[in-house]
């Protein structure tokens, strides 16, 4: 930073604050002067503070407190006495108002009702809406982009219950005038005071002079201070901006990241203060640094620093204002007319309007604070709303130009108002019908789109992105306006509606024909023309003209109107079109007897347009017309010889044939724009006003004109009137495919044009009808969720689709699982009503649906047939369609067809079109039989379908009749998959033949007509269930051979198939025992004398990759698990406890009882031999390595890679070794047990250790035994500990080695965050950590699942807890036995006295399970000896291990007694017991022993129940770690899936009596001194007088944070939150810690933190401590959760909420009501405590790449 940046001195600093007088002196002196507005302008001229230029968002205090004094000043001559008195009497007299009113900042939570809102845009803010009816009611929860407001108390805005309980109650406007009640003398002052400090404001706002102030504000003096202020733009990244001001500044990064984040959200920021040399030296440096070919600079202005102080200053006073006004409605309505008036005689706008021109000239902070204010005061007044709203009509079109140009978006734009404005029923109407607010609003869109015409045209070739995307923003003011039918029309209404009517249709005129297309023959386009815009304002538009249509609908001589005035308008455009054409004549085409008079007109030559909204807005007013009955009328407006309807249809069926002719592939060298065209075209997003209505305009046009014109007409323009009238002539392949494509498409069409009807107004259906029938065709696909049901509707203009009123009438909902969501499946009875050729399916939709309707009928045992359902009635005015079925050309068409599929081999003819030939066949029929079964006699039935099909010559002279060729076609073996619809289509003529056979007696009739169905159904059925039995029992036998087969394999290679069936039990590895080697008798008991014996483990496995198998043995080639180590915090809940197990200088020998971070080792279980994964891993780091810009989901630098067969994330190898045999013999252990007592067995340990600490020397050895004469009394002590029984260590191979350090060192460098280095010191007790820590885990995880303890772990856990057990008792390997030893020495000072060690532990302070693992893997370490190796035999590792047991066991209950036996309660449950009464004179031994400083004795069998809960945690994981330690199996009780002898069970596995108080008394003498030492520790003492804190035991088992059934819980509890970091109200991208709860501000810069030297987000920097780099985050405002692990990874997955229909709703796309699903919160507990995120976020960045683009740090 410049060393100008504080210019201004101290001194005038203290002259801010006290250099300005008393504000009741100052109002006197404005009184007394003559002109208020000169007193108040010379005042602030002298006194307004001067701004400081910092990257700080607070202001200095000396300005601040200015700014207070000078508001001060104003409040005195508002009130006329002290401001806090007449605050006072203003909420005295004011009454609550029934607006609620509160303004929305960006991000925060709004809530609609679906049931209640007149339109989606009617919000109400978080306390609203939990005090409002509609809490139960459809609601939808979304975010605010800021600007709106709470809508409660609008009584225009709601059905029902439009105040809450809050507002219910408040005063309404019809109340008495708030003015009159203000105090006496507070009306005028405020009115004077309000306009010249509104005017001030405005003056300074929109002030453009740089180095002046405007006058009556200038300064005596001028001085040479000026600031260099950077304004926001949109353009500009962060980052650039950061850079920019860090070179032109030469400032910090952090503070240019400061800058850069206020200028963002002030819109503009001072960033040097200086002379105005050096500010425009810094603007030439900005300029240059920012300038570029492909971005402009950054804007830069040089403005005088009392320029800036006064605008400062004037926002300031905005903001008073509001405040001000908002104590009082009074004051609101004064400063309501003070804005809008105007001054009499003069041009000049009103106040708020001057400001509200000057808009897009504003900077962000100030449009901001205005914007606030207009909310808060003029429209909270429903008569000032509609004044200001007049006000914002009459410059609306200035206003939406300036923000086209402008670069702010829209939610800091005063056009954002217009949905406050527009969306009010009564005003909107008001301005349309007074204002011409429609007109208005129209002219405004065809002005912004003018530079986009191209001979009256729109054409959107070049074109600015940004710019256009502004200018769609006034269609949706125009969809606003148009919200609210008038319910009664008046004549001015009508004149001013049809007046933006025809306004609209200039519009449209220019879209009609728009971008047309011509088909490229020959050479692919070059360039691909742009089609989204218009598509992009087809989209905007398809509501709007809808609702016009339904204004228009409204009112009888309104629609008639404007369909004149349409038709008018629409003509026009076709005489332009055919005065382009005149020079083409007339061609006159004969068939059938029938002559139609066409101009030549080929859509595969000529251009095509898909854009016909003219045309389309006539079909839908025509339908109205025909729906209200006013069709009737039509002639008097629209004569029929002035209709002509050929050619209203003609460009509708032109693009439809462009649409038939790119599904025939004739339009594929126009590249994919046309197909995007064509593929939106019939989306559900655009088809309701694009394809919808050219079906409906042909419809128009085939009830009008003659059916037989009519085909003829669409043969034409299908440009297939050829092959239909002239003999087929030879093409080639292309050709010929081409042409059986369009007749398909043909006769889709027909199939569409005669059989759609349901839409109201064609046919004799409702809008319910209509959403049934739409639901019907899409479950028929399939089973679908609700969201994508939703998605495949159309949406009204409240976006409704009706789905929730007819899904249940037609589906079922089937519940989710733990994935995926829930669906709806169609009910069978409604199967009826399929329609294989449903006009709003896409192909693939077609056949996806056909094969499933087949697939029913298949399972069910009926033909596949699939014919067509039976339509709604036409209206009266389109019952003539169905003549089309009828007509000789219809008839020409289906023999054409049928004849080619009969003679030719198949290449003039397809199946579908057979299938589509067959469909319409039997419309045909079923409407000749709904017209014969509703007449009596025959004669009254015009429609003669049958006769026609069945007589000779009917369509041609001699042509074979239509019903032999379907008989014919039974035999044509390519339509096979079609025999049974052919078979029913003969039905029907039989039918229909009974039918027209008919007596007078119908029911005869009909009865004939049923059997002689039944007989041919019958018939094939049989067929159909012979071929079925047939079928059958050929498989049965072929299964019978095949199974004979197996068989005879299975007994000539039975060793094989043992083992293939083993190696499929427990997946690839097989484990046997050694026959050869005799087992112990099995005793249950794994500790001490009794310890069962194990014979040696047998594995062999399969390496993965090379899939060859080995047995594991320890003396060869090494065979090693795929692992995962990892630091975890899963099991700790103090989460306050900063993380300091980490780094070079941390000792990690005890770990502590709060678990706080431990390091889990986790294993896939699947193996290779090592030389086969080294191998792998080489090949990994090569080919990555030549991948530069390779993204990868594992870092190969911290050696990570993926599993080769499951691809889970690893970072190390773990190599396999076998269990070793154990076996005692009972009499020599007996024998033993007699002799070696726990007290000889720590004196013999002494004496060891004792021993080992001398050097050798014989002057040292004689000096120890001075020393300490008791642990050394001669040398044979030393060795007295290896009388019980040595033996040899174990052998490892070489490779087996170098797997252990490889293991090692990765368990070391992740437990520890340390470089790699295999020769420390603690490698093996972070290794013995990991090992306890990891069972501690798995522990935890079978508790929480209600598992058992042995026998339910999965096999890949089970492997590799093995293989981590047999890692860490082989650390001899990995470290020097005097490393070990020296561990075993510090471990064992918590028991042996006279040690020589430096460390004391609390017992308090040490995880005794974690102490137990290490003791017993690091006490073999006491044999060695310098000459021998030497380790204990069997024998002596029981005891061995059977002591050490007993003392950690001993020293935990007096742990537990310590911290877990608080609040007893008093009354006694049951008779004392042996174990309580043990536990009672235990507790009286601590007492005495502790000073009496416990507790008073509480009952005994109160604390033997403390102790028995406290303990069993601590069992269970030592019975997890000797039976994989040693392989003892344990009793069937720990099995078993039972509560009951779980803990007596426990006590015998580990050789511990069941009442373990038992334990003190048989060591008593060796235990009680031990007892004193505890007791007597200091930590100890200031426990028990409360001045410190321990765990309490059991421990509390650790779970995600409880979160609340209803997510608008949580999303309320964010909008409440505040961040204690930031001065602002603005609301934050919050996130919630699911680990501890803590609300996080996420990619916010407020909560940013510094971590290692590296800038963190919020969530990254906070789950380094909570997490240990892993992190479990719930993103409130997008209702996602997101995982990380250290800076480089993470992932984002549903939260575990679902709506009603079973789905997520990431980022509340839909808004439903959530609730928690505890299935999905189990899982994602089930994710963090085995340690499976890190796995979850690998995978999921591997089948989601596109979250590489995150910066994980940041969030």
């Amino acid at each position: 930073m410049a060393d100008e940046g504080a210019v201004e001195p101290s001194a005038g600093r203290e002259l801010v604050t006290r250099g300005i007088p008393e504000p009741e002196q100052v109002v006197r002196n404005w009184q007394e002067g003559v002109d208020l507005c000169s007193g108040i302008y010379r005042h602030l001229t002298e006194y307004v503070p001067p701004v400081h230029c910092s990257g700080s968002e607070a202001k200095s205090p000396e300005e601040e407190q200015a700014y207070q004094i000078l508001l001060r000043t104003l409040e005195w001559f508002l009130f006329g006495e002290a401001p806090a008195v007449g605050f006072a009497k203003l909420e005295q007299n004011n009454s609550s108002s029934q607006l609620c009113g509160r303004v929305f900042k960006g991000g925060e939570t709004t809530y609609s009702c679906r049931d209640c809102a007149i339109d989606p845009t009617c919000v109400l803010c978080v306390d609203c809406f939990q005090n409002s009816v509609h809490r139960n009611h459809r609601y939808k929860m979304n975010s605010s982009y800021g600007g709106g407001f709470c809508d409660c108390g609008d009584i225009e805005a709601w059905k029902t219950g439009p105040a809450c309980k809050k507002h219910e109650h408040g005063a309404s406007e019809d109340s008495a005038n708030p003015a009159n009640q203000l105090p006496v003398g507070v009306t005028e002052r405020a009115q004077q005071l309000f306009t010249v400090i509104f005017k001030y404001i405005v003056d300074m706002l929109i002030w453009t002079e740089d180095k002046e102030l405007p006058l009556g504000l200038q300064p005596r003096e001028k001085m040479d201070s000026y600031f260099c202020v950077l304004f926001n733009d949109e353009q500009h990244s962060f980052d650039h901006v950061i850079y920019s001001l860090q070179r032109s500044l030469g400032c910090s990064q952090r503070e240019a990241q400061n800058y850069t984040t206020l200028i963002d959200k002030e819109g503009r920021r001072a960033v040097k203060h200086g002379t105005l040399n050096s500010c425009q030296e810094t603007k030439q440096e900005v300029f240059n640094i920012t300038n570029s070919v492909f971005q402009s600079p950054l804007r830069v202005e040089i403005l005088h620093s009392t320029v800036v102080s006064h605008q400062t200053f004037a926002l300031r006073l905005l903001s008073w204002l509001n405040q001000v006004i908002s104590y009082s409605a009074g004051l609101r309505q004064i400063f309501c007319e003070v804005v809008l008036n105007q001054e009499p005689g003069s041009d000049q706008p009103c106040l708020i309007s001057k400001l509200m021109l000057s808009d897009a000239k504003l900077w962000k902070g100030a449009r901001k604070i205005f914007h606030e204010l207009i909310v808060c005061s003029l429209l909270m007044e429903t008569e000032y709303k509609r004044l200001f709203a007049i006000e914002f009509v009459t410059h609306y079109k200035q206003l939406q130009l300036e923000f086209v140009e402008d670069d702010h978006d829209r939610n800091v734009s005063v056009t954002a108002q217009s949905v406050q404005i527009f969306t009010v029923p009564t005003l909107a109407r008001h301005l349309i019908e007074e204002h011409d607010a429609l007109k208005i609003i129209i002219e405004t869109i065809i002005e912004l789109l003018s530079e986009h015409m191209d001979n009256g045209k729109l054409h959107f070739q070049s074109y600015s992105h940004d710019k256009l995307f502004r200018k769609q923003m006034v269609l949706y003011d125009l969809k606003y306006v148009l919200i609210s039918k008038p319910p009664l029309w008046t004549d001015r209404q009508r004149e001013h509606f049809l007046e933006g009517f025809k306004t609209f249709l200039r519009l449209l005129k220019s879209m009609q024909n728009m971008e047309p297309v011509s088909r490229q023959i020959g050479q692919h386009l070059e360039i691909e023309p742009e089609w989204e815009p218009a598509f992009t304002i087809q989209m905007l538009l398809k509501c709007i003209l809808s609702m016009i249509q339904e204004w228009c609908a409204s009112d009888e001589q309104v629609l008639l109107r404007a369909y004149k005035e349409c038709h008018r308008v629409l003509s026009q455009c076709s005489n332009e079109c055919s005065q382009r054409n005149a020079r083409k004549q007339p061609n006159t085409l004969t068939m059938c007897g029938h002559s139609i008079s066409l101009k030549r007109y080929l859509v595969s030559r000529e251009s095509v347009s898909i854009h016909l909204p003219l045309s389309r807005l006539l079909a839908g007013l025509h339908v109205h017309l025909n729906r209200s009955g006013a069709i009737d009328k039509l002639e008097q407006f629209v004569p029929s010889s002035e209709l002509q309807v050929e050619r209203l249809m003609d460009y509708p069926l032109r693009c439809l044939v462009l649409m038939s002719q790119v599904s025939a592939d004739m339009w594929r060298r126009n590249g994919f724009s046309l197909v995007n065209q064509v593929f939106c075209y019939r989306n559900v997003k655009w088809r309701e006003e694009m394809f919808d209505k050219d079906i409906i305009m042909l419809q128009i046009a085939a009830s009008m004109m003659d059916p037989n014109r009519f085909l003829m007409f669409v043969l034409n323009r299908f440009e297939l009137f050829e092959v239909f009238s002239k003999p087929p002539v030879p093409r080639n392949k292309d050709v010929i495919q081409q042409t059986n494509v369009l007749i398909e498409e043909l006769l889709h069409l027909i199939i569409i044009v005669v059989g759609e009807r349901y839409v109201p107004g064609v046919g004799h259906v409702m809008k319910d009808d209509v959403t049934l029938r739409e639901v019907i065709h899409l479950l028929c696909i399939e089973p679908m969720p609700h969201s994508e049901l939703a998605k495949s509707l159309p949406e009204n203009e409240n976006n409704e689709t009706g789905l929730e009123n007819v899904i249940h009438q037609v589906a079922t909902f089937k519940k989710p699982g733990l994935s995926g969501h829930g669906v709806y499946e169609l009910k069978p009875e409604c199967l009826k009503h399929f329609n294989l050729f449903f006009y709003h399916y896409y192909k693939s939709q077609q056949t996806k649906a056909e094969e499933e309707q087949k697939k029913r009928k298949k399972q069910s045992n009926s033909d596949e047939a699939l014919p067509p359902p039976a339509p709604p009635q036409f209206f009266s005015t389109f019952a003539k369609i169905v003549n089309i079925l009828n007509c000789d050309i219809f008839m020409l068409i289906l023999r054409t067809v049928l004849q080619r599929a009969v003679d030719s081999a198949g290449q003039l003819w397809s199946e579908a079109m057979i299938q589509k030939t067959l469909h319409l066949i039997c419309m045909a029929l079923q409407e000749e039989q709904r017209q014969l079964e509703g007449v009596v006699a025959e004669e009254d039935v015009a429609f003669d379908v049958y006769l026609k099909a069945t007589r000779i010559g009917s369509s041609a002279v001699n042509a074979e009749s239509i019903l032999s060729l379907l008989e014919k076609l039974k035999s044509v073996h390519q339509l096979d998959a079609q025999k049974d619809m052919i078979i029913w289509t003969l039905q029907m003529f039989e039918a229909v033949k009974k039918l027209r056979e008919k007596s007078s007696s119908c029911s005869a009739t009909e009865t004939d007509t049923q059997r002689a169905s039944e007989t041919i159904q019958d018939k094939d059925k049989a067929e159909r269930k012979r071929k079925a039995e047939a079928a059958k029992l050929y498989r049965q036998k072929i299964m019978a051979q095949m199974s004979a087969m197996q068989k005879n394999f299975i007994e000539s290679n039975k060793h094989l198939y043992e083992k293939a069936t083993e190696a499929m039990r427990q997946g690839t590895i097989i484990t046997e025992k050694d026959s050869s080697i005799p087992t112990a008798e099995d005793s249950g008991v794994v500790l001490g004398p009794k310890q069962g014996g194990t014979a040696a483990e047998k594995i062999i496995l399969t390496c993965i990759l090379c899939q060859e198998e080995q047995e594991v043995k320890t003396d060869e080639m090494a065979m090693v698990l795929a692992a995962c180590v990892q630091r975890s915090t899963a099991l700790t809940k103090n989460r306050s406890r900063i993380i300091t197990n980490l780094g070079d200088n941390y000792d990690p020998i005890i770990m502590h009882p709060d678990l706080g971070c431990g390091t889990h080792v986790g294993s896939c279980g699947h193996v290779m031999h090592a030389t086969c994964w080294q191998k792998y891993f080489e090949a990994v780091q090569s080919s990555t390595r030549n991948r530069i810009h390779a993204e990868l989901s594992f870092d190969l630098e911290n050696g990570e890679f993926l599993c080769p067969l499951c691809k889970a994330l690893c970072n190390t190898v773990i190599p396999v070794i076998p269990l070793q045999a154990h076996s005692l013999d009972s009499k020599n252990a007996e024998t033993i047990a007699q002799i070696l007592t726990l007290s000889r067995w720590l004196e013999n340990v002494s004496a060891r250790i004792t021993g080992l600490n001398i050097t050798g020397s014989k002057e040292e050895e004689s000096n120890q035994i001075q020393e300490s004469p008791v642990a050394w009394k001669n040398p044979v002590e030393f060795r007295s500990i290896l009388s019980f029984g040595v033996q040899s260590p174990i052998k490892y191979s070489k490779t087996i080695v170098e797997m252990l350090l490889l293991f090692a060192t990765a368990v070391y460098r992740v437990g520890l965050k340390v470089a790699p280095n295999e020769a420390d010191a603690r490698v093996p007790l972070i290794a013995w950590s990991a090992c306890a820590f990891t069972i501690q885990s798995t522990e935890n995880n079978l508790n929480d699942g209600g598992k058992v303890l042995f026998g339910s772990l999965p096999d890949r856990q089970g492997i590799s807890l093995k293989a981590v057990l047999q890692f860490a008792a082989s650390q001899r390997v990995v470290a020097s036995p005097k490393v070990i030893q020296k561990h075993l020495i510090r471990l064992l000072s918590v028991f042996v006295p006279h040690l020589d060690v430096e460390d004391t532990w609390s017992i308090l302070d040490i995880d005794f399970f974690h102490l137990l693992v290490s003791l017993v893997l690091a006490f073999p370490s006491l044999y060695w000896e310098e000459t021998v190796e030497l380790q204990p035999s069997d024998i002596s590792c029981a005891f061995n291990n059977l002591y050490l047991f007993h003392l950690v066991t001993m020293a935990h209950i007096v742990q537990i007694l310590f911290t877990s036996t608080t609040d007893c309660p008093m009354e006694q449950d049951g008779e004392e017991s042996e174990e309580a009464h043990s536990a009672t004179e235990l507790y009286e031994t601590l007492r005495e022993y502790t000073s009496r400083s416990l507790e008073s004795t509480p009952r005994g069998w109160y604390l033997w129940n403390c102790v028995k809960c406290g303990i069993t945690p601590f069992l269970r994981c030592s019975a997890l770690f000797f039976n994989y330690l040693l392989g003892v199996p344990p009793p069937e009780e720990l099995s078993k899936d039972s509560s009951e002898g779980q803990f007596e069970a426990l006590c015998y596995y580990l050789a511990l009596p069941t009442n373990l108080f038992k334990l003190f008394h048989e060591h008593k003498d060796t235990v009680y001194p031990l007892l004193q030492r505890w007791c007597s520790d200091p930590s100890v003492q200031n426990f028990l007088k409360g001045e410190r804190m321990a765990v309490r035991y059991p421990r509390e088992r650790n779970q995600l944070m409880e979160l609340p059934e209803d997510y608008s819980c949580i999303l309320n509890q964010g909008c409440q939150y505040r961040c204690s970091r930031s001065s602002d109200d603005e609301t934050k991208n919050l996130a919630l810690c699911m680990f501890c709860g803590a609300m996080l501000c996420s990619q916010s810069q407020c909560c940013r933190q510094e971590v290692n030297g590296e800038e963190f987000g919020a969530c990254a920097a906070h789950a380094v401590n909570c997490g240990s780099g892993l992190g479990m985050f719930l993103r409130i405002r997008e209702c996602q959760v997101l995982l990380l692990a250290g800076k480089n990874r993470g992932c984002f997955i549903p939260a575990p909420y679902l709506d009603d229909y079973g789905e997520t709703d990431q980022l509340l796309k839909r808004g439903n009501p959530l609730q928690l699903c505890a299935e999905r919160y189990k899982k994602l507990q089930q994710l963090w405590q085995q340690h499976r995120i890190l796995e979850e976020i690998t995978r999921n960045q591997d089948a989601n790449q596109i979250v590489f683009g995150f910066e994980w740090q940041q969030f």
